[in-house]
């Protein structure tokens, strides 16, 4: 029944009242009594198969995710973090530098997260409907919007993330470097791309424009794209 179910905006903007945690959102995991979770990936590691190797899924999602994952549990205990949700960890130690790495570490478990939930096998595509509506109205459409998502992800330098976020009513695209998220900075996240090397280096190499177009026409997950927005 859709008034049964909790989508990902409703989990965002009750978890400090309900104590849910946004990792354990994105899977059927059973959820634990405090701590952080590791989701459940929602395909197989092989889905993504021929864009992204199931080797790369594998060490990103296993290794990478999982070591976010425990190293944020680790810190967490005797600390003012330690019962709240992810989301609210990291608006409350964004603004601390003394609690830079407890910051770096849940804004990592969860722009993986979202990361994972913006793909999908046989994505790519155009949005049609509200989405497509919102796209011609805030981002000249898909076009613009391709054009703003690839330029955002070439040219963050180094290590971080390109985003399509709503801020203040619109859309927007945007990027963020190593662990920081627009989360933190009052914007809600729709989709994201992780440009951190680890993420594309065993199948592209260098090749960092091959990879985000074989995100943007073969994987994005509209889907997800319109539930964080509409539902």
């Amino acid at each position: 029944m859709k008034g049964l179910k909790i989508t990902r905006r409703q989990l965002i903007k009750n978890a400090a009242a309900t104590g849910i945690l946004l990792a354990t959102d994105f899977s059927s995991a059973k959820k634990k009594p405090s701590g952080i979770s590791l989701p459940r990936l929602p395909y197989p590691k092989g889905a993504l198969v021929p864009f992204i190797s199931k080797r790369t899924v594998s060490f990103h999602y296993g290794k990478h995710h999982r070591g976010y994952v425990d190293k944020l549990n680790r810190a967490l205990p005797g600390t003012e973090f330690e019962k709240m949700p992810l989301e609210k960890i990291i608006k409350a130690s964004a603004t601390k530098p003394q609690h830079q790495k407890i910051f770096n570490n849940a804004a990592q478990v969860y722009n993986h997260t979202l990361y994972f939930k913006s793909m999908k096998p046989r994505g790519g595509g155009s949005p049609k409907g509200k989405l497509a509506e919102r796209l011609n109205g805030d981002l000249g459409g898909v076009t613009g919007f391709r054009q703003a998502f690839l330029d955002a992800a070439l040219g963050q330098f180094g290590s971080g993330w390109a985003w399509l976020v709503e801020d203040q009513g619109k859309l927007k695209v945007t990027r963020t470097a190593n662990a920081d998220t627009p989360l933190a900075h009052g914007q809600t996240p729709l989709l994201v791309i992780d440009v951190w090397e680890h993420a594309y280096y065993l199948d592209y190499q260098n090749r960092r424009k091959d990879y985000v177009l074989a995100f943007l026409d073969h994987l994005l997950n509209w889907d997800f794209v319109a539930e964080g927005l509409f539902d």
